[in-house]
């Protein structure tokens, strides 16, 4: 027999249910083979550009440096939420220890902290490189990249370390079913038996200032490119510059899905649209940004194929091989 807890600090619930993605079993199977490929499918594009940016001397620039820091963050996210859905769809719905869903939380709201400051932090490379090129190797030396990183990663971890220690210091008296995949803000605030006004407070100053804060910076960061690249004269230099502002689709695309989930005011049941919102910005985006910030590029696909041995021989290294 469990002994009851007692209020305050501690919780009367000691696992929480999750419901899954889906609870129809006739497509749990599809969708856990759908999304086991786009998992391996993310590990496997993150690592690769982890491993050529560190092996590869031409691509230690801040541009790959901060899209390495990307990639890890990245790998990251995804391990931390897709097992849980991954096990939701082949088990159907599963119990998580209390002590499991926090830590799922911190580091959750940890990562997706972190990914808002690092995505302004490649808006400001690309700035400082399409509009002050003259000053790039200033504005942007390693010293100037090691500090927004660690701010990136520090920031994050702070905000999480607020936000977790809020939602875990509620009382959650029953039930302890949650209808998603994964233990989010909103579905756990939505179980608690206190007064959640100052946490949700605190959910809500957290996120505008974190998710729009950096979207704002983003945003008027690439405006500023736009501007630069309609008085470029030069069309090579245009397609050149206009190129690096095709990071605003995944941008674009994870802003909207976390605003859409964590700006709001007031608290929201966690419904199917709330999960598809979370599955946008967790597999989609993950999946897509090292095609667009990376795989895409010259130089990365110089680099890989040297790593796969693909590297075409040139005519005059011919010639004197021949000679």
């Amino acid at each position: 027999m469990e002994r009851p807890l007692e209020r305050g600090n501690m919780t009367g619930v000691q696992q929480f249910v999750l419901l899954g993605l889906s609870t129809r079993p006739e497509v749990r199977d599809v969708l856990f083979a759908i999304f086991l490929t786009l998992y391996l499918l993310t590990l496997l594009e993150n690592s690769l550009t982890v491993l050529l940016v560190c092996r590869h001397s031409e691509l230690h620039k801040p541009m790959y440096f901060f899209l390495g820091n990307l990639s890890c963050l990245e790998m990251c996210y995804v391990s931390v939420t897709m097992p849980s859905l991954l096990a939701g769809l082949r088990t159907g719905p599963c119990r998580v220890p209390f002590t499991a869903c926090m830590t799922q939380l911190f580091l959750f709201i940890s990562l997706i902290c972190t990914e808002c400051s690092l995505l302004a932090s490649m808006a400001y490379d690309r700035y400082v490189a399409v509009c002050r090129p003259l000053h790039y190797p200033l504005l942007m030396r390693p010293q100037v990249c090691l500090g927004l990183a660690v701010a990136s990663w520090l920031g994050g971890l702070l905000v999480s370390v607020v936000k977790t220690a809020c939602i875990a210091s509620l009382s959650y008296c029953g039930p302890n079913v949650l209808n998603h995949f994964f233990c989010d803000v909103s579905p756990l605030l939505s179980l608690s038996c206190t007064h959640v006004a100052l946490t949700e407070l605190v959910d809500f100053i957290s996120a505008i200032v974190t998710f729009c804060g950096t979207l704002l910076v983003a945003l008027a960061l690439y405006a500023a490119i736009g501007r630069a690249v309609l008085r470029t004269p030069s069309l090579a230099a245009r397609c050149k510059a206009l190129s690096t502002c095709a990071s605003l689709v995944v941008v674009g695309i994870f802003y909207s899905a976390v605003l859409s989930m964590y700006s709001r005011p007031s608290l929201a049941e966690s419904t199917d649209l709330n999960k598809l919102l979370s599955v946008i910005y967790m597999v989609a985006t993950p999946v897509c940004s090292p095609i667009v910030y990376g795989l895409r590029n010259r130089q990365v696909h110089a680099a890989l194929r040297r790593t796969l041995h693909l590297r075409r021989v040139s005519p005059a290294r011919t010639a004197l091989f021949c000679s």
